[in-house]
């Protein structure tokens, strides 16, 4: 039995978006979907579209084996929500798979079962909460991560990519690629895939260190060490590789690597410059480096970007 878990002002695709990948998964076995939606008070919950679901109350819950958060504007409330907070915990300690979508990680980290354990969130709210929950091993650049039997996802869409997860590992390989194929989708997005949004953080910065990137990006062929960043910024290494991080919830490494990335998936796309080319002027020096890299940031090397772009 699949949970969703909502509240008044949640997002409604955190919800629609799940439920609608366990229903095709569930169907195309020839087996009729299991999908509850929840919430502290059952009857209509107003999403903060306007558009309504029709909720069960939160207990009993006993046949519920995942549970999937949602996130929306309503989030920062249910979180404060002793009630929920407790529900999600009682869920935890029965061993129930429990995923957030977007921000519904806030309430998984307010009932403390992201504590120690690798999450993210959506790429807006790093900085917030990071500042807020020191003790979430926090991984902005996902699409969503897997600990234990605790998922979350990044920004609302990225919820399918956790459900199709969620589904293969439920009904097996195929079932999900059916699902996504079902779903209309290109592909289905490996977990290790960087949420595209922030690389498009990093190419309008703000704040402190925003002369400090935009001096990063006309110097990418040069090393861009942490100390050369440092140093730039008028500040010591360790200092400024902590106010970075609480800046733009980013390492300096890896701003420097989305940065390399994005100028040079822009080139590989827009012209026939040669790969090998692309990579020493974008500072990724060995074509096999920037081709790991683009594996990490995209699910495909250089040239299938190449030929996707050329092909559409």
């Amino acid at each position: 039995m699949i949970g969703v878990l909502i509240f008044p002002d949640f997002q409604l695709l955190d919800a629609a978006g799940p439920i609608a990948v366990f229903e095709i998964a569930a169907r195309s076995t020839g087996k009729p979907p299991s999908i509850k939606v929840i919430a502290l008070t059952p009857g209509a919950v107003r999403s903060s579209s306007g558009a309504e679901m029709l909720a069960r109350g939160i207990r009993p819950a006993g046949a519920i084996t995942t549970l999937i958060v949602a996130g929306g504007w309503g989030v920062r409330t249910a979180a404060r929500c002793e009630k929920t907070l407790n529900f999600v915990r009682a869920m935890e300690k029965r061993g129930v798979r429990i995923a957030s979508v977007c921000s519904g990680a806030y309430i998984l980290a307010e009932a403390g079962i992201l504590d120690g354990r690798r999450a993210t969130t959506h790429w807006q709210r790093t900085q917030h909460f990071l500042k807020t929950y020191p003790k979430v091993k926090l991984e902005p650049d996902r699409i969503f991560v897997r600990d234990g039997n605790i998922w979350s996802s990044a920004g609302i869409s990225a919820g399918i990519d956790l459900a199709l997860a969620m589904a293969a590992e439920d009904f097996g390989d195929e079932v999900a690629r059916k699902t996504a194929r079902q779903l209309v989708l290109h592909e289905r997005r490996a977990g290790g895939q960087s949420q595209f949004s922030s690389l498009l953080e990093l190419k309008a910065p703000a704040g402190r260190f925003a002369p400090l990137l935009t001096w990063a990006r006309e110097h990418l062929d040069a090393p861009l060490k942490v100390d050369d960043m440092a140093e730039q910024a008028g500040m010591s290494s360790r200092h400024f590789t902590r106010a970075f991080i609480a800046e733009t919830g980013s390492t300096p490494s890896k701003a420097v690597e989305r940065l390399r990335i994005e100028a040079a998936r822009q080139r590989v796309q827009s012209s026939s410059e040669a790969i090998e080319l692309v990579a020493q002027s974008t500072g990724f020096r060995d074509p096999e480096r920037m081709r790991r890299a683009f594996i990490r940031a995209f699910g495909q090397p250089p040239q299938s970007l190449r030929r996707a772009a050329r092909a559409g």
